[in-house]
């Protein structure tokens, strides 16, 4: 019998109605009739059952509110189904989980997204990945994003690494959208050399509603981390809100652009490496300037002592000292326009990179590039030791940062690493279409 994750007098309930996780069932609850199939339960309240309804969507009722149910037809598992990670230890592609929506279940009795599936469980959404080739599976934890740390990063790392000498040609990392960019650039700078393609992969909506990204995205995410020709980082999110294609982005100039749409990432100051087909099943590169598969190589250490900065007219300057004199050793700016804050923090400044502190400067506004030279607020920045980064997103130049720390002894070392292209952060050449036009009007 398999009833997976009921208990209580759900479980027993069922039980007595000799009724299984997959049967299509009729039942009557508080005078509607309602048709679906029994699904596995993740509710903390032992009393719910829960149907998939012939439009797509789960519900969870309680077994109190039941008056009457039967049995339409048996659920038959196919043997190709009941493969599980055990039989695919030499496997192509492996997936390892993390957590997040893509990982996630609806807790019924309170609405609210949780972690709960297994990666094995992740695939029975998309069994059509196994079309694709042989996949294994991994949960290394299951965290929602915001509880990402960087030593986290290190663990992902090494589970990538085990990954690749286990035999698989690539790896897909399933994640929590909110942070996601942060796990890709440390993933990014701690994987210098890559035989294969490092997927990360999420979704906006979890994996039992109709409208869940999570399916295509996944399907899209094995897909390039077993045929793409690179060796880096990326990331497999929907390319517009419809189910047409997935953009495969470049793991160091992505962000997540909107709160809740299919489509939120968005490759910033650049263009997508790819883009999957949805329809016809095949990914199609959008650029040639990608890293070309090498011999692995890993070094992921991360030291956290780093505060990024976002500047605001009347921020109190006091915060640069605060932090400096309570043992930061990297401060990344969020400054204005070019490059700026206002002309008080210029001595703050002055005062952190005396003690040793390094201090870069990004921009609010995402496109385009810092140019500390055109005004004098930047120049006086600049004699102050504020480093500008270019074109680096501010998230990026955190976790650069991060890992720069850990492993450059020297000031001069740390400054010539982070204004160094390592693995695609830094941009020299902006092109017209780089830039997002939004709409106008009619």
């Amino acid at each position: 019998m398999n009833l997976e994750g009921y208990r209580g007098s759900a479980l027993e309930f069922l039980k007595s109605k000799r009724l299984n996780v997959g049967d299509k069932v009729r039942l009557r609850a508080k005078g509607l009739q309602l048709e679906g199939v029994l699904m596995p339960s993740y509710s903390n309240d032992d009393r719910i059952v829960v149907i998939k309804l012939n439009n797509g969507y789960n519900i969870g009722i309680s077994i109190e509110n039941i008056s009457e149910i039967e049995l339409i037809e048996h659920f038959q598992l196919k043997e190709t189904e009941t493969k599980t990670s055990d039989q695919f230890k030499k496997s192509e592609v492996k997936i390892i989980s993390t957590g997040g929506t893509i990982a996630s279940k609806i807790e019924y009795e309170t609405g609210a997204v949780r972690p709960a599936l297994s990666t094995e469980e992740i695939i029975e959404f998309e069994p059509e990945i196994r079309e694709i080739g042989e996949v294994s599976s991994e949960v290394l934890m299951a965290i929602l994003s915001e509880n990402m740390k960087p030593e986290y990063w290190e663990r992902v790392a090494d589970a990538v690494t085990r990954a690749f000498n286990e035999g698989n040609v690539g790896v897909v990392v399933a994640h929590g959208t909110d942070t996601m960019t942060f796990t890709a650039a440390a993933l990014a700078f701690s994987l210098p050399s890559l035989p294969g393609p490092v997927v990360l992969v999420g979704s906006q909506r979890s994996s039992d509603r109709p409208s869940s990204d999570a399916p295509i995205n996944l399907y899209a995410a094995v897909y390039t981390a077993k045929h793409a020709p690179f060796g880096e980082v990326v990331i497999a999110m929907h390319g517009t809100t419809a189910d047409d294609y997935v953009l495969i982005h470049r793991g160091v100039k992505v962000r997540k652009m909107h709160t809740s749409r299919r489509d939120a990432f968005q490759t910033i100051n650049g263009l997508p490496l790819a883009k999957f087909l949805w329809s016809e099943k095949k990914l199609k590169l959008l650029s040639s300037d990608y890293k070309r598969k090498g011999e692995l190589k890993v070094d992921a250490k991360f030291d956290p002592r780093v505060f990024l900065l976002k500047f605001y007219p009347g921020m109190p300057v006091d915060i640069v000292y605060w932090l400096t004199d309570r043992g930061f050793k990297g401060i990344i700016v969020e400054g204005t326009g070019l490059g700026h804050t206002a002309s008080e923090f210029a001595e703050a400044f002055k005062y952190a990179t005396e003690k040793g502190v390094f201090v870069g400067m990004t921009s609010q506004c995402l496109f385009g590039r810092v140019n500390m030279n055109v005004y004098t607020t930047g120049r006086h920045l600049l004699r102050a030791g504020v480093v500008p980064l270019e074109d680096m997103l501010p998230e990026v130049a955190v976790v650069k940062l991060m890992w720069g720390l850990a492993h450059h002894k020297t000031m001069e070392e740390l400054k010539s690493f982070m204004i160094t292209n390592v693995t695609g952060e830094i941009n020299a050449r902006h092109l017209e279409e780089y830039f997002p036009r939004w709409h106008h009007g009619t």
